[in-house]
């Protein structure tokens, strides 16, 4: 199932809230805030937006326009939860109207945030555009429109009864997508000169030589093992093997080990530090290829074993690596290119934007110092991907216009991490 992210929060979750002194831009009476030079983000443009996110709290296939929560009384949300409500336990008292104004309330505040953030947003990033001479042409518009509409709705009837539902217009939704295209093309300009072939030889190999064992494949054996709880076991089980008996046979009737005793006690790419608990991994590559070893004690009981493999380590070279490594540093530089002018853009744009005083969120100007150690992004709503109470199930076309910057997906990537072993007791194979 397909979610529809509507409003995403205002920046990444890692970076803190900037709150800053209004510097004096005026908000018109009929407006929710102003960012300047950009102009006044109205009521009515408020008003709409706000009646679209309020129809994701709409069950699917629910009829009817959703119970949006009005204040100051919130009598028609208060009315409607109480509606659907299901009859309270025997013994239980159902919520009173002013509990359930309260969670009007709550739904109030936290869609108000996010529909105020995402009016800022879409102005910011049209003023960054406009500074930076970033431009989408009609024709872009329109190509991306019809893919994702296509990709989105199977019938031209699924489409229209979303619009319906949603009360989204079509030019909504390529506004949609006209904010995401100059997303993309701002996050290019940003990080231009960091792809993966701008990164020099020199820059390759200083990266291979200061990481050089990230690049080694270390040396891995193929078993055939039989755990058991007592010693006289793996006894037995290795003179059954010495005897001419199979592995599938032996495995299946002494090994308590589930992972490996149905597969005839085969385990593959064991190494050093693989998984292997200490003595287990002490005699296995202490041991020649084809010899069969055991009983070895383990806190898991005792062993028997045979290696049938030994696949020696390998060091990839800095020529094998260098795209590996183009990759990983364009991502790198990419990420550090993209934090240092989110920064900078947050705060040049936060000192541009006023909010009228019950429409305050942390992209304001005149918000409220956000006192230290909150997780709050900026918008004032915690993480929060789409609206509260569900969200509709098509993606409409144009997603959601995320503020700038936002990390590229794929290309470089992020910077690869070398695989932790695991902690604690190590656990026997396939335990």
């Amino acid at each position: 199932m397909i979610r529809i992210r509507l409003f995403l929060p205002a920046l990444a979750v890692a970076l803190a809230a900037i709150a800053l002194a209004a510097c004096g831009n005026a908000v018109p009476g009929n407006s929710v805030a102003a960012v300047k030079d950009e102009g006044p983000i109205t009521r009515a443009e408020f008003d709409r937006w706000f009646q679209i996110a309020a129809a994701s709290l709409q069950p699917p296939g629910e009829e009817g326009a959703p119970a949006v929560p009005r204040p100051p009384d919130f009598a028609e949300c208060v009315q409607a939860r109480r509606e659907v409500m299901p009859e309270p336990a025997e013994g239980q008292e159902p919520p009173s109207d002013d509990e359930l104004r309260q969670t009007c309330q709550q739904e109030y505040d936290a869609l108000r945030d996010e529909v105020l953030q995402f009016l800022i947003t879409a102005s910011w990033i049209e003023g960054e555009a406009q500074e930076q001479e970033v431009e989408v042409s009609a024709e872009e518009v329109n190509a991306r429109f019809a893919e994702e509409r296509e990709a989105s709705f199977e019938a031209e009837e699924e489409y229209r009864a979303f619009l319906e539902q949603y009360g989204y217009s079509e030019d909504d939704l390529r506004t949609r997508v006209r904010l995401s295209l100059l997303q993309q093309k701002l996050i290019e300009t940003v990080t231009e000169g960091t792809n993966p072939e701008q990164i020099s030889d020199d820059d390759v190999r200083q990266y291979y030589q200061e990481n050089e064992q990230q690049f080694a494949t270390p040396e891995a054996r193929d078993l055939r093992l039989v755990l058991t709880e007592e010693e006289g076991q793996a006894q037995e089980a290795k003179e059954a093997l010495e005897s001419g008996g199979s592995w599938t046979d032996v495995a299946e009737e002494f090994s308590i080990d589930e992972q490996t005793a149905a597969e005839g006690g085969v385990l593959t790419g064991a190494t050093r530090q693989g998984g292997l608990e200490p003595a287990l991994a002490e005699a296995v590559f202490s041991t020649e290829e084809g010899e069969l070893t055991g009983p070895v004690e383990s806190q898991f009981g005792f062993y028997v074993f045979q290696v049938q493999r030994i696949v020696p380590a390998e060091q990839q070279t800095v020529e094998d690596a260098a795209e590996q490594i183009r990759q990983l540093l364009s991502g790198q530089r990419q990420q550090e290119a993209l934090e240092e002018f989110v920064e900078e853009y947050t705060e040049r744009w936060t000192e541009r934007t006023d909010c009228r005083a019950e429409f305050i969120v942390q992209t304001c100007s005149n918000a409220p110092e956000e006192p230290e150690g909150g997780d709050v992004p900026p918008g004032g709503v915690p993480n929060q991907q789409a609206p509260p109470g569900g969200a509709p199930q098509q993606v409409p076309p144009g997603g959601a216009p995320q503020q700038v910057p936002v990390p590229p997906q794929g290309g470089g990537g992020a910077p690869q991490q070398v695989p932790v072993p695991p902690q604690g007791v190590d656990p026997p194979p396939g335990g």
